[in-house]
């Protein structure tokens, strides 16, 4: 019996080595298969655009797509659609490479124009510890209001750090790691400049912070982005803009967004741009073969460029003097730090949300800031925004709307028109004169030349007028008004006709004993006569 269990065993254990290696095998390429899958599948970038209505929204995903090449099988393909009508919207890009066919990284692009506390619960759930690696924050402004845009930045500077205060444990501790990688990132050798990571003995040297640099970090880097650029020479052509108005407004912008380590540039859709290659390689995605370099600009006004980590209150100052930097810095230190309560999970009322969300009373009144107000003032502001009740001179007034403006004077038609069936005597002489008036301011009085004779043809159409009211009337006196022959004659009456015929024949008679009495009719020597052609018919007649 020992010996036939002892020999079951070694069986049992065969037995069993077919299932093992096709459970190692299977191991093996499930290993496999996940490799492969891990390698091919795209990394995922977020961007979280603020502000901007939703046209400039769709601009400026026109320009980050501008550099992106298009694929022979993606002709017939449809674009991602845009939809960003409604609170938070949502559209996504894929980044190619510049040489190849290949996808680097797929842009999950998400846009909020409205910075009201209400809208802080959507932008929490983007958040996540996964997620805020591979996320970059982009403030959009338009250059057709640039005399609001310290106003913006503080409202949504405001929002942002209202919403990842309320962010758990993880996503804090997350936004701390990537804050202090960015602020250690050496200047010179960056990853916006190599297209990499910098390696080599100098890769773990980091230069000091400067003064006013990354004192306000908000977790996320950020990149404020001035749009429509294009707008620049109508603010100096319409807005009488100088030089000192642009100077100062890239000088305030370059030394509030220090406070954050945020970078900024300005765009046009007509102008060709650096926006796709700072947003890119902000986010980290670099060609494998194209390196493109990122260079900064700060001379010409319509295409400024200031990267990450590379401005400091020399170089702001160097721009223009008299700017005071430092009070600047400081002074945006102080808007920015107006209390908010933290923001309200989903699953919370709107109307708990919305009353989480306020700021806190100031019990001195509503503070305008210690910089807002200076800038504000500094800039000059259109016409058309300052309000009628603050100017002492009222020299603007506020336009009536078309429909009043017509309702006005539909009923001053019916007013009117009720007069004159109040009185139809009157109605109808005023009718006739104003076109008589208008005929008169145009062209004048019209003089009629029938046979020689002129007459004033106003004088005659005014007579028949008269006449034929007179005959209307009953009360006509004088005799019947002439045929239309006779008006044409001359339109005078009998005796004004009798006096004018015996003048008529008086002239011609003077001008026949002027023919007969002159010398010139008298033959000469030569026999010929000295008058001229106009006597001949006298001389003749005196012949016979």
């Amino acid at each position: 019996m020992s010996r036939q269990s002892n020999s079951r065993g070694p069986i049992a254990a065969n037995n069993d080595r077919p299932q093992r290696k096709g459970e190692d095998e299977k191991g093996m390429w499930s290993s496999m298969l996940d490799s492969v899958a891990s390698g091919k599948k795209l990394p995922e970038k977020n961007i979280i655009v603020l502000g901007g209505s939703s046209e400039t929204q769709a601009d400026y995903l026109e320009t980050l797509a501008s550099d992106a090449p298009k694929r022979p099988q993606d002709r017939h393909k449809r674009k991602p659609v845009v939809a960003n009508e409604f609170a938070l919207g949502y559209t996504y890009q894929d980044v190619l490479d510049a040489d190849h066919e290949d996808i680097l990284a797929r842009l999950s692009i998400y846009m909020l124009s409205d910075s009201s506390p209400s809208f802080a619960p959507l932008l929490k759930p983007i958040f996540t510890a996964q997620s805020i690696p591979e996320s970059l924050l982009v403030l959009l402004l338009d250059w057709t209001e640039p005399w609001l845009w310290v106003r913006q930045i503080r409202d949504w500077v405001i929002l942002l750090r209202s919403v990842t205060s309320a962010l758990d444990a993880p996503s804090i501790a997350m936004m701390e790691q990537v804050m202090k990688e960015w602020q250690q990132r050496k200047r010179g050798i960056s990853t916006y400049d190599t297209g990499g990571s910098g390696g080599g003995s100098d890769s773990n040297v980091t230069l000091p912070l400067s003064q006013g640099e990354w004192d306000e970090p908000l977790g996320l880097p950020l990149c404020v982005v001035c749009h429509n650029a294009d707008k620049i020479d109508s603010l100096e052509v319409e807005q009488g803009w100088k030089e000192e108005e642009f100077d100062f407004v890239l000088q305030f912008l370059r030394t509030i967004l220090m406070k954050h380590g945020a970078s900024l540039i300005y765009t046009s859709n007509s102008v060709p741009n650096s926006l796709p290659t700072l947003v890119h390689s902000t986010l980290g995605i670099h060609s494998t073969l194209k390196k493109q370099a990122l260079k900064h600009n700060v001379v010409d006004r319509d295409k400024a460029l200031v990267p990450p980590n590379w401005d400091s209150w020399g170089k702001i100052r160097v721009l223009r003097e008299g700017f005071d930097v430092e009070g600047t810095s400081n002074g945006w230190g102080i808007d920015i730090q107006r209390p908010l309560a933290p923001v309200a999970d989903g699953n919370t009322d709107s109307n708990e949300a919305n009353t989480a969300m306020q700021p806190t009373v100031d019990p001195h009144g509503e503070r305008e800031g210690a910089v807002l107000s200076d800038y504000e003032s500094t800039l000059p502001k259109p016409r058309t925004s300052q309000s009628t009740e603050n100017t002492s001179s009222k020299i603007e007034v506020s336009a009536q709307s078309m429909q009043d403006f017509l309702a006005e004077q539909q009923e001053s038609i019916f007013q009117l028109q009720a007069e004159d069936s109040q009185n139809p005597s009157t109605a109808k002489p005023s009718s006739q004169s104003k076109p008589d008036d208008r005929i008169n301011e145009q062209i004048g009085p019209v003089q009629v030349n029938m046979g020689g004779i002129q007459f004033d043809a106003d004088d005659v159409v005014q007579r028949l007028q008269m006449n034929r009211e007179r005959e209307g009337s009953g009360k006509s006196v004088e005799p019947a008004t002439p045929d239309a022959a006779s008006v044409m004659a001359g339109a005078k009456s009998p005796p004004e006709e009798k006096a004018q015929n015996e003048a008529l024949n008086s002239f011609f008679a003077n001008l026949i004993k002027r023919g007969t009495n002159s010398p010139r009719g008298t033959p000469g020597r030569d026999g010929k006569s000295g008058g001229s052609g106009r006597d001949t018919p006298t001389k003749r007649s005196e012949g016979k």
